[in-house]
């Protein structure tokens, strides 16, 4: 026996699109576009949160100007832009040639080895903490363990520090120390990424390269890295959208206060202070569309890089 509802409760097929869509587009509106959108009204005022809405005034581009002329936004960008160059760049230049080493060395482990690879990605931002804090400790670190240790070989010796490295309050070790936390934490995802596209690439290509007589390193540059070139896009625009928005790793590693010197503050760190430090919350929007109007010309750049000629 089957249940029919009656007509009235019924619903159209030429609505019933929408009535599946509304619990998403209602989501959407109220904690993507609100937020959006609050935000951006929020750059031409000026509020304090703890005076309610009522205390919100118009200061037009006041904000934008304060944010152009602050010396801590510009010291948060360049430090961004060094963490962002120093942990980016090598992720790519390592994952390439790890996932290509993985795809022809691995066959039936291959999965596991790519789990090893992307656990740090799904690690907790806390469990990080803990474990770099304790890595880079000054008196007890296995960092400087190891550096001691090097400077027993005879010729790396010379290149390591004579003394233990204060990580995490020497302003010239702060930056460092966060890019390699950024590049352990994000290496793996993007191996994950190529290691994807190279199993796209038909094994033909490298069969009839093979009987022309070429090397391994030849069909690396003549065949991979060019049947690479989409998802090289992808992670390097992934790359370049989270560098210029790292928060976590700095803001962990230096309780959210920038460190020495302000050496670790990002942008998106500076941004938060702003906001819930200083309960500057016109400015911290502000500065917000400042740092979306660079991510956005730096991802056009990055399409316009990778564009192949004649498109």
């Amino acid at each position: 026996m089957t249940l029919r509802l009656p007509p009235s409760l019924r619903l159209s097929p030429r609505y019933a699109p929408y009535a599946l869509l509304a619990p998403f587009l209602l989501l959407f509106v109220v904690f993507g576009l609100f937020p959006l959108l609050f935000s951006l009204y929020l750059a031409f005022h000026s509020w304090e949160p703890t005076s309610g809405l009522a205390a919100m005034h118009w200061v037009g581009l006041d904000n934008f100007a304060f944010a152009l002329q602050d010396e801590w936004f510009w010291k948060s960008m360049r430090n961004t832009a060094w963490l962002a160059i120093a942990s980016g760049v090598p992720q790519h230049l390592v994952a390439i040639p790890l996932a290509t080493f993985l795809h022809l060395a691995f066959k039936r482990w291959r999965n596991a080895a790519v789990g090893a690879y992307f656990l740090p990605y799904i690690t907790s931002s806390v469990a990080i903490a803990i474990l770099f804090s304790s890595l880079f400790s000054t008196d007890y670190g296995l960092i400087n363990l190891a550096i001691a240790t090097l400077r027993e070989v005879p010729l790396l010796g010379a290149l390591m520090p004579q003394a233990a490295v204060d990580w995490l309050n020497d302003p010239d070790a702060l930056k460092p120390a966060i890019s390699m936390i950024v590049f352990w934490r994000y290496v793996g995802f993007n191996v994950v990424l190529y290691l994807a596209a190279l199993q796209t690439i038909p094994p033909d290509l490298y069969e009839a390269a093979t009987m022309d007589g070429a090397g391994r390193l030849q069909q690396f540059f003549h065949i991979t890295l060019p049947s690479l070139r989409p998802m090289i896009f992808f992670g390097v625009t992934l790359s370049v959208i989270g560098g210029l928005q790292l928060f976590e790793e700095p803001f962990i590693l230096t309780g959210g206060k920038g460190g020495s010197d302000q050496a670790g503050m990002s942008a998106a760190v500076y941004l938060y202070r702003n906001a819930f430090d200083f309960n500057d919350f016109g400015a911290a929007s502000a500065m917000s569309w400042l740092l979306f109007l660079v991510v956005a010309a730096l991802t056009w750049l990055t399409n316009r890089a990778f564009r192949r000629k004649g498109e």
